[in-house]
């Protein structure tokens, strides 16, 4: 406060600096710090008439707004931090005792958090008004001296207890039934599990056999790569042999040519050109005796045709005689008649018998055999029989009616 030429303007500076003139301006400073403050209340009758002692925690601080700094300022201001909460702290406890008086024992014991609250929405008001704002308010402890507080937690240590044996035997009961949930559900897993693995295992085999499959696909398909390879190989080592044997056959080839004419233009010198003069004499000895064959085989086949001549006429002759005489025969044969032809076959008879029987002429011994019911006459009888049957099958003649 105060300054140059007496001014009575008061100027508060929060976190920073201002002029000061010495021996003219009054300057003093008052603590911005979080104050804590224990408030206590003992033997304070609560609404049911029970004597309860309570003790808090309050954080509190001067407020830095303008206004409510300067009204801090004015009470405040020339007081050392300890004058600040003893002011405050009366405050607060002034309001505790008056909130305590409107609760019960158990609302307040129960619900702590609540009633805390409730001390900062009574209090903040009339600390406010000293500038002074209050961060945070907590019950720290609340007990009494008749154990009324201890009754309390007997009974709701009883109910706690028999909530807590209710609680183990459902806890028990629950454990049970999740027990054997559990075994159910680990017997479940493990069948999946066992499953699993020999599903796993089947699968495992399949591809160890499809892998062993493709193993020996591989492997015999790169053995025939290998045999075919190896063949085409040998197919083309044989090729290039044949390849040089050509070569080498059409060298010899040329070799045995030019040899061939060699012996060619040898032979021509040494034996074609006398061969020729040679064959030229044989020619001309050769067809000097083929004319002179020809000359005889002409003269020889007129002497045949000439004895062929004579022959044809003479057999000529000779059919023309016999053709007479048959002529003769016939026209006597026909003038006779039937007497002609059978003298004709009398006279035949003989010759005929003589050509049947130059057989048996051979034979030394002829046997007969007959039936048990026949005889050797009857036999004889029977062959003389068929006599005129044969002769008329050979000459046309009937015998029996001679």
């Amino acid at each position: 406060a105060g300054g140059c030429c007496g001014s009575d303007e008061k100027q508060y500076v929060y976190g920073g600096w201002a002029w000061a003139w010495w021996c003219i301006t009054d300057t003093q400073r008052i603590s911005l710090e979080i104050m804590t403050l224990q408030p206590r209340c003992e033997d304070v009758e609560t609404a049911e008439g029970v004597a309860i002692t309570v003790t808090g925690v309050a954080q509190v601080k001067i407020m830095t707004e303008k206004e409510l700094l300067a009204v801090a300022c004015e009470q405040f201001l020339g007081k050392n931090v300890q004058d600040v909460k003893n002011v405050v702290l009366q405050t607060l406890e002034g309001h505790l005792r008056s909130i305590l008086g409107t609760l019960t024992v158990e609302q307040i014991y129960q619900d702590r958090d609540q009633f805390a609250k409730l001390v900062r929405e009574v209090a903040a008001p009339d600390v406010g008004r000293m500038g002074i704002e209050i961060l945070s308010f907590t019950i720290k402890d609340v007990y009494d001296k008749v154990e009324y507080l201890s009754s309390l937690g007997k009974t709701q240590i009883a109910a706690v207890q028999r909530d807590a044996d209710i609680g183990v035997a459902e806890a028990e009961r629950d454990a049970g039934i999740r027990e054997a949930e559990c075994k159910r559900e680990m017997l479940d897993v493990k069948f999946m599990a066992d499953t699993k693995i020999a599903d796993s295992k089947r699968a495992f085999e399949l591809q160890k056999a499809a892998f062993t499959e493709e193993v020996n696909i591989k492997t015999a398909e790169a053995q025939l790569a290998y045999e075919l390879q190896s063949a085409r190989e040998q197919q083309k080592i044989r090729q290039e042999e044949i390849e040089i044997e050509v070569v080498e056959r059409k060298k010899q080839i040329e070799v045995e040519e030019k040899e061939v004419v060699r012996m060619e233009k040898e032979l021509m010198a040494t034996v074609k050109q006398p061969a020729e003069a040679e064959a030229y004499r044989i020619q001309q000895l050769a067809e000097g005796e083929k004319v002179k064959q020809i000359l005889l085989a002409q003269a020889e086949a007129e002497k045949i045709r000439k004895i062929g001549e004579a022959e044809a006429f003479v057999i000529e002759a000779v059919g023309m005689a016999e053709a007479e005489g048959l002529k003769l025969k016939a026209e006597a044969l026909q003038k006779y008649g039937e007497a002609a032809q059978l003298a004709l076959v009398l006279d035949a008879l003989p010759e005929i018998a003589a050509k049947v029987s130059a057989p048996l002429s051979k034979v030394d011994e002829i046997v007969i055999l007959s039936g048990e019911k026949g005889s050797t006459m009857s036999d004889v009888n029977r062959l003389l029989a068929e006599i005129p049957t044969s002769v008329r099958a050979i000459t046309g003649v009937d015998l029996t009616k001679v």
